[in-house]
């Protein structure tokens, strides 16, 4: 009776220790507060809605409308949402989610050495292509997207903001950004609003204009600076510029794209200035940086 009272009073005692123990470490870990998306090597929000209304005033092809931007880190976690407008009303209310998808996009499939744009994407991820279905993939967190309350969305404070949204986007707009001193790949920038040749067009002069865009290389044919002979541009590492090659097979009815990263052209003004991109805002360390 008394060995079996002292095993009773052990254990209840080895259960208050256990149960103290574990209250501590609950206190412990309540009291710990999770480090925020590291952001440091990308725009300000600040910085991004004045390159995105910088960008957006200029001759773009398209439709001329007011635009949405984000951007994401290199783990895919939203750093800054802008519109150009007065208000959210300004531009499609739907853009802003589209701006995230691209941008979460580009990040995604793009590499420290070698970049993709949502624009190269649209022709593998066509019916027969060799990337059928990925625009199906990684979804857009729905939860994420819309919560929050609407006058926030397109502030400092974006609901967005330290979240990762997901979705898969295969048209232009969406571009990853690198740093000039060097070539890092630290994140996404997507473009959402007017058509989406007109979205890679501001995303690239938005890119130029942060000096995120020392591009290591690409699928779009490189272009060559001045002062290059034509010797030496084969040199000349590709980009991820847009390629609008895509043209209807009279045979098949099908679409084609030659290179194979291919995308629909928009409007004859879009075109040509979608192609003079590399050219009028070259890649690398010449750019503009915001002062």
């Amino acid at each position: 009776m008394l060995k079996n009272l002292k095993y009773k009073r052990s254990v209840a005692k080895c259960a208050t220790v256990l149960t103290l123990a574990a209250t501590s470490l609950l206190g412990q870990t309540s009291t710990t507060t999770p480090a925020g998306p590291d952001c440091t090597d990308l725009p300000s929000y600040a910085d991004l809605k004045r390159a995105l209304v910088s960008a957006q005033s200029q001759k773009n092809g398209g439709l001329g409308f007011h635009m949405w931007a984000t951007v994401v880190n290199r783990d895919g976690f939203v750093c800054a949402v802008a519109f150009s407008g007065a208000s959210r009303g300004d531009q499609w209310p739907g853009s802003r989610v589209i701006s995230a998808q691209k941008a979460s996009t580009a990040n995604a499939f793009s590499l420290p050495g070698f970049a993709l744009s949502t624009a190269n994407l649209f022709a593998a991820t066509q019916n027969g292509g060799t990337l059928f279905g990925l625009q199906l993939s990684n979804p857009v967190d729905t939860s994420v997207a819309y919560a929050g309350a609407p006058s926030l969305y397109g502030q400092e404070a974006d609901p967005l903001v330290g979240k990762q949204i997901g979705g898969i986007n295969v048209f232009g707009g969406g571009l990853a950004l690198y740093k000039q001193t060097s070539k890092k790949l630290v994140g996404g920038l997507g473009v959402s609003g007017d058509t989406s040749c007109t979205d890679h067009i501001i995303a690239w002069k938005m890119r130029d204009l942060l000096n995120l865009d020392n591009v290591p290389n690409g699928v779009s044919p490189g272009v060559a600076p001045a002062g290059f002979t034509s010797g030496t541009t084969a040199l000349v590492p590709g980009n991820d510029n847009m390629i609008n090659d895509i043209f209807v097979d009279r045979g098949t009815a099908q679409q084609v794209s030659p290179s194979g990263y291919g995308h629909p052209a928009c409007d004859s003004n879009a075109t040509v200035i979608s192609s003079g991109l590399p050219g009028a805002y070259p890649l690398g360390p010449t750019n503009q940086l915001i002062q």
